[in-house]
């Protein structure tokens, strides 16, 4: 898995249109998350079976979220997740509103980093979020709460971050 503190390839584009960046060294930071994904690919190939039962349980856990609360919705609740600093699963969220990937490409039930969305509670100007993450051990999930609300260009941010027991 790519360590939280890279940047996300979104940060790498914004940073190449500023000029921040040049060609070599955005090709540097973009090939990490390019041996990420290989590695992804090799583990899937080498146990389909498993990797198969993940997608099918993704596929249930996504499909309940969207008949619940609507793609467009997740999709953005995921952009903002992927926006916060230091959240370890930035690196896997970060594209999550190209709708021509499935949103279950970014739901994580058994293999690591496992991400899970527990619970969603709409309100008219927030949006609470449970969610679980990190190791496939028990004692090791991390699970936090996080409130969401729109900033004056109406995105979602997340305005207040606290871990749950």
């Amino acid at each position: 898995m790519v360590s939280p503190a890279v940047r996300t390839p979104r940060q790498i584009f914004l940073a190449l249109d500023r000029g921040e960046l040049t060609r070599e060294q955005f090709r540097e930071e973009m090939s990490v998350h390019a041996h990420g994904l290989i590695e992804e690919m090799v583990e899937a190939h080498e146990n389909p079976a498993a990797s198969w039962m993940e997608t099918l349980r993704n596929r249930r856990s996504a499909a309940r979220l969207i008949h619940a609360h609507g793609e467009a919705l997740v999709r953005e609740m995921f952009i903002a997740l992927s926006d916060v600093p230091g959240f370890p699963l930035a690196n896997w969220l970060w594209n999550a509103d190209n709708i021509n990937i499935p949103l279950y490409c970014f739901l994580r039930s058994r293999r690591e980093p496992l991400f899970r969305v527990l619970l969603i509670v709409r309100e008219p100007s927030l949006l609470t979020i449970n969610v679980e993450y990190g190791s496939a051990k028990k004692t090791e999930i991390k699970r936090e709460r996080m409130t969401l609300r729109r900033d004056r260009w109406g995105s979602l941010m997340v305005a207040v971050r606290e871990p749950l027991k």
